[in-house]
Order: C-alpha cells, then structure tokens, then sequence
C-alpha cells in the first residue's frame, strides 16, 4: 500500500492528483469566466428617463476613489495571499485548492448575477444627467419627454449600470470569503471568548462595506445598489464556502471536507500491517476528527481504534 503522510500534502505530491478530481470545477469555472465578460460587455437596457426625474440624478461626474482595476487585487489577490500564507505554513494541497476555488467561485457567480442584474434593470446612475448632457444642457423629447443623450456613447451605457453595485458585490464575495476562512483557520468560535479572533475576521468585511460607502460617495450608486451589491456578494461567499468547508464553529472547521473524506479512504485502503507506513504527528492525532454524521462510515469507536493504530505505529 501507498505511503499516507497525513498533515503533509504539497503541491509537488498531491497537486496534480487534486486538480484531476476537480477539473469539471475548473471547466464551470472557465464558463463563468466567459460569461462575466460578455455580460460586461453587452448593451444594457436602457430604462425609461425623463425630465421629471432629473432632479435625483445630477449629481457631479467625478473618478472612482477605487477604481475597476482594483478591485479584483481587493476581491482576489488580498484573499489569496492569506490563503499562500496558510498553505506553506500547514503544507496542504486540499486546503489550498478548495480555498482558491470557493474564492474563485464566489467572485465570479457574484459578477455574473450583478452584470446580469445591471443588464436586465438598467438603472441610471446619480451622475446620470451629466453623463447624457455633458454641456450641462437637457434635451428631452417634446412628447414623452425622455431624455435626448448627447453624451459619449459609452459613457451613457455605463451610466445605465446603477443597480446592483459590482464594486460592492465583488468586494464582499472575495473579502467576506476571506472572512469565513480565517473564522475557521483561528477557530473563532471555539467558546473561549477571545474577542480579538472576532475583530480579525470583521476586519476584511470592514474593508468591503468602506468600498461600498466610497460607490455612494463618489455618487457613482445609491445607497440601495451598494446595499444589493453587498448582501448578493456576502450571500454567494457564503454558500460558496459552506460547500468546500465545514462551518467554523464546527470541531472540524480547521480543513476542508476533502481532506477528512481522504482521511477516511486512506484509512480504509491500509492494511493493518501497514499501519508503520503512516507518519502521524502528535497535533494531527489531536486535532484530526472524522463526524460519522459526514457519510464516510466511520463511527466514533471506529475513531478511537484508528487513533490508537497510529500511535502505536509511531511507537513502533
């Protein structure tokens, strides 16, 4: 049977095994990928406005405090240099490939539903007025009296992506992400009362909900597009995580279910006469728990017997 080094899987041992079992995650991630950018791209729907209504909308044009080519270093880069950081400290494969999807995935379901909403509402902007008339001078329709851009036409199509906000959504799809994985990785809710674990994991939403008030303030939103764009982006990073990880208030919400589901295999494919080829070391016996609730078939007397095995043979 094969060597099992439990706690030590690197990218050189284990990588490409890993990555063979998730390739049809990495199609679907390629998928949404395309699609964010032809959503991004697309013509947006152009919802009525008229004369009337520009009393809310002449809020001053004016540059993004962030701008776009940011956010993806907030929303991607910043998480997934914690998540390098983590993976060569504790040297697991399936921690850092299930980390790096469930963050991949959280951004770019976020983007696809925000693109998709804007495209579909077409909500003017609170800048809107100045980007359909950038002379200052209204032109409206003597009938309806819908509004006559003579603005750039690019300017007016971005214009009519208010709602929700992308800057927001993406922001709290990778920073919240983030937030669940650190809640895990110190084990917050471990009942210990250590306020200052709370505080770092608040920390990364904090930076989120500060790029939502800098879309209100740079009067490229209104508060109800960067409310939208945040609840979307924390909702999807949300259930993205949850799919790769065990909750963090969970005994096991330290690893990813992969690492406990290889676990179990590894345990049922040795033989007891192998029991010597297992390298254990003393922090994986303690804190190395397999739930027999997971489906994996391993009951917690199972547990107590496979424990026992692996001590001895590092005895022996």
């Amino acid at each position: 049977m094969p060597e099992i080094q439990l706690g030590v899987h690197t990218i050189r041992s284990h990588g490409a095994k890993v990555v063979r079992a998730h390739m049809h995650d990495w199609l679907v991630l390629l998928f949404l990928m395309i699609l964010e950018v032809i959503l991004y791209v697309i013509e947006p729907f152009h919802r009525f406005v008229g004369a009337d209504m520009m009393d809310d909308l002449k809020y001053p044009l004016q540059e993004n405090t962030i701008p776009l080519w940011a956010v993806p270093i907030i929303a991607v880069l910043l998480p997934l240099m914690v998540i390098l950081i983590y993976y060569f400290v504790r040297k697991d494969v399936y921690d850092l490939h299930q980390a790096i999807l469930g963050l991949l995935f959280s951004v770019l379901i976020s983007g696809v539903l925000t693109d998709a909403i804007k495209d579909a509402v077409g909500r003017p902007r609170p800048d809107f007025f100045w980007r359909c008339f950038p002379d200052g001078k209204g032109v409206f329709d003597p009938v309806t009296s819908k509004v006559m851009c003579t603005g750039l036409k690019s300017v007016i199509k971005e214009g009519h992506k208010s709602f929700p906000s992308g800057h927001t959504s993406w922001s709290f799809a990778g920073l919240g992400f983030l937030s669940w994985y650190m809640a895990g990785k110190i084990r917050v809710f471990d009942r210990r009362g250590h306020v200052a674990k709370l505080c770092i994991v608040v920390f990364p939403l904090l930076a989120a909900a500060l790029v939502g008030v800098s879309r209100v303030d740079d009067y490229w939103h209104h508060w109800q597009d960067v409310f939208a764009g945040g609840l979307l982006g924390i909702t999807v990073a949300s259930f993205c995580y949850l799919q790769f990880f065990p909750p963090p208030y969970d005994i096991d919400g330290w690893g990813p279910h992969v690492y406990f589901q290889m676990l179990a295999e590894s345990r049922n494919e040795t033989q007891p006469g192998n029991v010597n080829a297992l390298n254990v070391t003393p922090s994986e016996i303690e804190s190395v728990h397999i739930y027999s609730h997971r489906g994996m078939g391993v009951s917690d007397d199972n547990m107590s017997s496979i424990l026992g095995e692996m001590e001895s043979g590092r005895r022996c």
